[in-house]
């Protein structure tokens, strides 16, 4: 039954009253921070879910991708599905689903277990994550809007930061299951705060694309697919017809877009040069972003010897630079090209991993510690301007076209930097510092992409 009620029926500008918008922003700050944690919060104790679970260190990869393969071939689909059936409905669910997929992580005992219950988990995530911008869209009255879009992404910025530091502290008290066990008291207490809350919100009478859904899902899969295959030493034959099925199955969903009235996937926006540059930007920075994300925890632990609590929190200057020099970007942004903002930025960002990747064991702490914080810097230097320039060089009317272009993107460079991460650790010994170089080869295609829009990347 389609959702509907007065808040639905009211001009979409007189948002809600101001303590239920407090309460419903809160329930989305904590339900979009846990959904973005829980991308990476288990990368600090991979080392340890792989000893435990007596797994490889190519195998325990697989409860980062399969979290991510969820979220990235289901957050379009479920966008869509929430146009037609309401938004707070998906959102409910999704929640719902993450918070029961949760406590089954934590009571997993297998790597097959784990890994199910991540794949549930991150398509409840992506019930979350494909809706929350649209849901604030109906929370906050038209005059405040830009406050509750620059929370949530404050929100996203600090989760997907705080990771590793989180996982430091709970590890530091707890076992790894716990890393999964809390968030079931606040995603539950989000639940609450949602069913009471949020708004209804209109529905629209077309049908879902299922075709587009498949085929979106298939895509992806198969990329996935084929360079795990490689990753666990398959014959390269199967992987490379896998690669060629995602590309042909690709190609097949984008005309179909083109060809839609309202598309899933809004590759129209492509079209758009600073856009199309945006976009391409961010998928090789966030690829280099996860790659080093899982590579630097198995560098700290095994070849330094960091316990998996000591390897969170000295994780923890590459979010911290991110907080400090994200804010001043994006005012920097108002002033000055954003390619070149975001190009120096990277630059940044590639000489602090090659530093990383080049460093002795014998390095002092201090030095491992200032690149990691170089690399923040670069990365927050690079992020602000970039999710402007995203929505920025979008039409004012497909903002929240733009906006789940932006999220996908993140998402599969993610997915992508950790199925090439575990391709390393499966073919090689010694993967950390290939793994590294190759985050530093990513982050150097994104500033040189970067370059070709300076003078180009139009002003909100």
């Amino acid at each position: 039954m389609a959702e509907s009620s007065t808040s639905a029926d009211r001009p979409e500008h007189d948002g809600l009253p101001a303590r239920q918008r407090r309460l419903a922003m809160l329930a989305i700050a904590t339900s979009i921070g846990l959904s973005v944690m829980d991308s990476n919060i288990v990368n600090v104790a991979l080392p340890t879910i792989a000893d435990s679970l007596d797994v490889s260190r190519s195998q325990v990869v697989w409860v980062v991708n399969a979290y991510l393969l969820a979220v990235a071939t289901t957050l379009l689909p479920l966008s869509s599905l929430g146009d037609i059936v309401g938004y707070r409905r998906i959102y409910r669910l999704g929640l719902g689903l993450f918070v029961v997929a949760s406590l089954v992580c934590t009571l997993a005992d297998s790597l097959v277990t784990l890994a199910v219950a991540r794949f549930f988990q991150g398509l409840g995530a992506a019930g979350v994550m494909s809706v929350n911008a649209a849901l604030v869209r109906f929370i906050y009255p038209a005059r405040s809007l830009g406050r509750g879009i620059g929370l949530t992404a404050m929100v996203v910025a600090l989760s997907s930061g705080l990771g590793p530091t989180v996982a430091a502290g709970i590890l530091s008290i707890a076992d790894w299951p716990w890393l999964f066990a809390f968030n079931v008291p606040l995603g539950l207490l989000a639940l609450y705060l949602a069913s009471r809350n949020l708004p209804r919100t209109p529905t629209d009478p077309r049908r879902f694309d299922w075709p587009s859904a498949l085929l979106n899902a298939l895509a992806i899969g198969l990329l996935v697919s084929a360079v795990d295959g490689l990753a666990h030493g398959l014959s390269p034959l199967p992987a490379l017809v896998a690669l060629a099925a995602a590309l042909l199955v690709g190609a097949a969903l984008v005309r179909r877009q083109l060809t839609r009235p309202a598309p899933m996937l809004p590759v129209d926006l492509l079209r758009i040069r600073p856009f199309a540059l945006a976009i391409g930007t961010s998928f090789c920075s966030f690829t280099s972003q996860m790659a080093a994300f899982i590579a630097l925890p198995f560098y700290l632990h095994d070849v330094l010897g960091y316990s998996a609590v000591q390897t969170g929190l000295l994780m923890t200057p590459w979010p911290a630079a991110i907080m400090v020099t994200a804010p001043i970007a994006g005012r920097l942004a108002d002033r000055y090209p954003i390619g070149l903002l975001c190009s120096l930025g990277l630059a940044l960002k590639v000489v602090g991993l090659v530093l990383l990747a080049v460093l002795s064991s014998q390095a002092p702490l201090g030095v491992i510690l200032a690149c990691m914080a170089l690399c923040g810097f670069g990365f927050g230097f690079f992020q602000a301007p970039n999710n402007r320039a995203i929505i920025g060089s979008a039409p004012r009317q497909r903002s929240g076209g733009a906006g789940g272009m932006q999220g996908t993107t993140r998402l599969l460079g993610q997915t992508l930097g950790a199925a090439l991460t575990a391709l390393m650790f499966g073919l090689m010994d010694d993967a950390i510092t290939p793994a590294l170089l190759m985050a530093a080869a990513f982050s150097l295609t994104a500033a040189l992409i970067s370059l070709l829009r300076i003078g180009s990347t139009p002003k909100v």
